[in-house]
């Protein structure tokens, strides 16, 4: 059965137009094919979440109305609020977004930034804004819980 991040994953490939990256035997870890891949994935996955700032701009000032009734009044204010809130968490992915393919450029793509061994390509493509690989990624979690409880 897929999981979610695995339906995300094939959604974001889809909207690129792309297919999941096939590594070659022998291949070199973030070889040009890779980083390629990668810059469109992120590209696509941006553009994406910009046509949708864009609809809720224009969604929000073409349902923007005054009702008298302030229970109507009261559910578009909520309505309004909650698509907010969504596109305040996807302007912070746009600026991860951003990060990630500045460090495609930068030639520091694909690798842990607290141990810096290969992130691998199945976990980027599940996360293609990932700079820790699973073990560090676990770790930092474990961490949070036990710095929460």
């Amino acid at each position: 059965m897929p999981t979610e991040n695995t339906n995300k994953t094939l959604g974001l490939l889809a909207l690129a137009g792309l297919s999941p990256y096939q590594e070659k035997a022998g291949e070199e870890y973030m070889n040009d094919n890779q980083l390629e891949h990668f810059r469109r994935l992120l590209r696509a996955w941006r553009d994406q979440l910009r046509q949708e700032v864009d609809r809720t701009v224009h969604h929000m000032q073409d349902e923007a109305a005054n009702f008298p009734d302030p229970v109507d009044r009261a559910a578009q204010e909520e309505e309004f609020s909650l698509e907010l809130r969504t596109r305040d968490r996807e302007r912070k992915l746009i600026k991860k977004i951003e990060k990630t393919l500045k460090r495609i450029e930068e030639d520091d793509f694909g690798f842990c930034d607290s141990c810096g061994i290969e992130i691998g390509v199945r976990r980027l493509e599940a996360r293609p804004t990932a700079d820790l690989c699973i073990d560090c990624k676990t770790m930092a979690e474990i961490k949070e819980k036990q710095m929460q409880g």
